[in-house]
């Protein structure tokens, strides 16, 4: 039987691939909305639409970029539980 050390390990590896998963597209965003209000702010457009068509353009891109990362990350942590599976039903 899994005991609770292992759920808070499971739970803890999931959180960690949660975070190294979602970081690249999220700091991406995060550098574009920047850019585009630093843009917003020097030349006095106060348009608040003005942010969504680049961010998400990035966005795409960068899930072009590191969608391969991405996918062998979930799939190595997949594989890891499911290989253990045996383990936690008894």
């Amino acid at each position: 039987m899994i005991t609770e050390g292992e759920v808070l390990e499971i739970a803890q590896q999931a959180i960690y691939t949660i975070l190294v998963c979602s970081l690249p597209i999220l700091l991406v965003s995060l550098i574009v909305g920047l850019l585009v209000s630093i843009f917003q702010t020097v030349t006095s457009i106060q348009e608040q639409t003005l942010t969504f068509v680049p961010k998400i353009i990035a966005v795409f891109i960068a899930i072009m970029l590191f969608g391969s990362f991405i996918i062998n990350n979930l799939s190595d942590f997949i594989y890891s539980l499911w290989s253990d599976f045996s383990l936690y039903i008894g």
